[in-house]
């Protein structure tokens, strides 16, 4: 584990990386006690302050867990799907508000993954997915749902879609695709929509994953996803005619 003291970046930064890509590597494996801070501080020639931070940085990305007492110290953790989840959705946030991604390029991806998924779903989905979906459906059509609840619920009824695959892989692949872009679809639409067609557009797709029909299910979503794009054009004429 190598770092260049002549770089601008960060040393403790510097540090971090190196340790996670050891880590990626395999040279430093689950479980796997880390060498001491004094022990690092004198391989990278650096203060043991600057070491505390580099492990600071590694626990907060759930790369190491700390323990206490005399067989204690910094190990390698396994990281976990679950782990990784929420990261995902907050990095998939931020890409999608630093770099202006639009609505449509937003829309066209996360419905084309989701696609994607639809087959595995109405094969593997369990009782416990369709009751999920049923369930948030029933709640969307509740009149005194606020916004933010519907906007919640509407998370949820995706969530148990993606997970009905069966497949943590692209569960957690999806995570930015669903739980980061449909907040923000939501922000764009929620004042024009029609939460009856929507719940009809949720239905259709519940209905084609209890009935195992792959091809039924990625032609709702497709439903869905023509209503969501004609929802944004029209909101967005209708913004463009106010200011223009």
């Amino acid at each position: 584990m190598k770092i260049d003291p002549s770089k601008p970046a960060d040393l403790s930064a510097q540090i971090a990386a190196a340790i996670r890509d050891a880590i990626v590597a395999g040279d430093l494996i689950v479980d796997e006690r880390l060498p001491s801070e004094a022990e690092l501080a004198d391989h990278f020639n650096v203060s043991r302050p600057t070491v505390r931070e580099a492990l600071k940085r590694l626990a907060a990305q759930s790369l190491i867990r700390t323990q206490r007492g005399a067989t204690g110290g910094a190990f390698v953790r396994r990281l976990s799907f679950e782990d990784a989840h929420s990261q995902q959705i907050t990095t998939a946030t931020l890409l999608l508000s630093m770099n202006a991604v639009s609505f449509e390029t937003a829309c066209e991806a996360r419905y084309a993954l989701e696609r994607a998924c639809a087959p595995l779903s109405a094969k593997r989905r369990s009782a416990d997915h369709l009751a999920m979906m049923r369930a948030e459906i029933f709640r969307q059509g509740q009149p005194g749902l606020t916004d933010e609840a519907f906007c919640a619920s509407d998370v949820a009824f995706h969530r148990a879609l993606v997970d009905g695959a069966g497949n943590p892989v692209l569960s957690y692949q999806l995570a930015g695709a669903v739980e980061a872009m449909q907040p923000l679809m939501n922000m764009i639409t929620f004042t024009a929509r029609s939460r009856g067609a929507i719940v009809a557009l949720h239905a259709g797709i519940a209905d084609a994953i209890e009935a195992r029909d792959a091809t039924a299910a990625e032609a709702a979503l497709t439903d869905l996803e023509v209503y969501t794009q004609e929802l944004a054009r029209n909101v967005m004429a209708e913004r463009a005619g106010r200011h223009g």
